[in-house]
């Protein structure tokens, strides 16, 4: 294994904690509609648990209100009790063969609360991403050791390993303070 292995190696998996990041954060209710918000939720579908998604369209009707349309006649009912028991705190309602998810508003405390696991799930994130930099830095010593690189080598891949985690803390950071202010807004 090579210093450009190890970094190309960190670079992705601090890609992946990214990644990870932002799936966290879009789960993440605020006040506004999203239809990725229900993408957790799982309806029983002959027998098997299946994402909604798979077995309706889920749309936004406005900025407060998301429309599930099912596919099959009988699947209305199944989805709007896995909705309900879900723990979105959603409450839809059936019109017909659609139906209409109002999103309720935010309470000043229930956006307080939601910031603290914004910045939990992005110290997290952080953690992970710092647990990268240890290894790929005793991936380097471990070359050094071996006498496979010299000491200049190591020293420059640990800054470059480095600079990466940085640059990735500092995404992490971006990303975590644009969710924020998304849930503070009224």
């Amino acid at each position: 294994m090579t210093i450009a292995d190890i970094k190309k190696n960190a670079e992705t998996k601090m890609g992946k904690s990214i990644e990870a990041l932002k799936a966290e954060l879009q789960k993440i209710r605020t006040g506004r509609a999203h239809p990725g918000i229900l993408d957790q939720v799982h309806v029983d579908y002959y027998g098997s648990p299946v994402p909604i998604s798979q077995v309706a369209n889920v749309s936004l009707l406005d900025a407060r209100t998301i429309s599930v349309q099912p596919w099959e006649k009988g699947m209305g009912p199944k989805i709007e009790k896995a909705i309900r028991e879900s723990d979105l705190g959603l409450n839809p309602s059936a019109q017909g063969d659609l139906l209409r998810v109002p999103m309720p508003a935010l309470t000043e405390e229930r956006r307080r609360d939601l910031t603290k696991v914004v910045r939990s799930a992005g110290e997290d994130a952080k953690v992970a991403v710092r647990n990268l930099r240890r290894e790929a830095n005793e991936q380097l010593k471990r070359l050094l050791k071996d006498k496979a690189v010299s000491e200049d080598d190591e020293r420059r891949g640990q800054d470059d390993v480095q600079r990466l985690t940085d640059r990735v803390v500092a995404e992490i950071d971006r990303l975590v303070q644009s969710k924020e202010a998304e849930v503070l807004a009224v």
